[in-house]
């Protein structure tokens, strides 16, 4: 008997609440999101940057970018 490998689409109705935190925070990094921490590093960087009357928009592109995956 042989063996065929298909592949297919499927479509699913997925409800995130059903997951784990820990696994979704997995997944995120795992796709070369920024941790938690590194979210934070940028907006302590903005914040101090804007506090001191600075460019900060180097910073709040990278924070922009790795929340949403767009840039402006």
């Amino acid at each position: 008997m042989g063996y065929k490998t298909v592949y297919t689409e499927v479509e699913v109705d997925v409800d995130l609440s059903d997951f784990e935190t820990e696994d979704l925070i997995d997944e995120l990094e795992n796709r070369g999101h920024l941790t938690d921490s590194d979210s934070k590093e940028l907006m302590e960087t903005i914040y101090q940057k804007r506090r001191l009357g600075q460019d900060y928009q180097q910073e709040l592109d990278k924070l922009i970018y790795s929340a949403i995956g767009r840039i402006l």
